[in-house]
């Protein structure tokens, strides 16, 4: 595939996980080995589309209007590099945290690595402190 593809095809992911909430666009573009670093809590490896499938489940769970915004795209070789923001309301308890009904932004990274028009690598960076931070202010005011 050409760097251009792989950018659609890191967008279509965005596009239709994220914003669309589609499950089976997950297993769609992603390898079964892919393994996945730093999109869950800090050392955990997310190995496959059903590891991924469960960390989906949860941050919609917690944030079911997820809107990701592709800020930035742009590759070299097989990989694409994603700089990316999300707006969302956390209206569900699937982080563990009883819902605050507060709006939070966050942004991120994706690095991904795609092989035959699958995703078989992925890294995330994004700024799950301050998301935490934002949640547990909303807690905070509300007790």
């Amino acid at each position: 595939m050409s760097i251009e593809d792989n950018i659609a095809l890191m967008r279509k992911w965005f596009k239709e996980v994220w914003n669309e909430g589609r499950v089976q666009t997950i297993y769609d573009l992603m390898a079964e080995n892919a393994i996945a670093v730093g999109q869950d809590q800090p050392g955990v490896e997310l190995r496959g589309p059903r590891d991924f499938v469960t960390l989906f489940n949860r941050i919609r769970g917690a944030f079911p209007d997820i809107k990701i915004t592709i800020e930035d795209a742009f590759g070299a070789d097989n990989s694409v590099v994603v700089r990316w923001s999300g707006v969302m309301t956390h209206t569900g308890d699937h982080l563990g945290i009883p819902a605050t009904n507060k709006r939070v932004r966050v942004t991120g990274i994706t690095i991904a690595q795609i092989e035959n028009g699958k995703i078989v690598r992925g890294w995330d960076n994004w700024d799950q402190l301050a998301l935490m931070q934002q949640l547990s202010t909303a807690a905070a005011a509300a007790s």
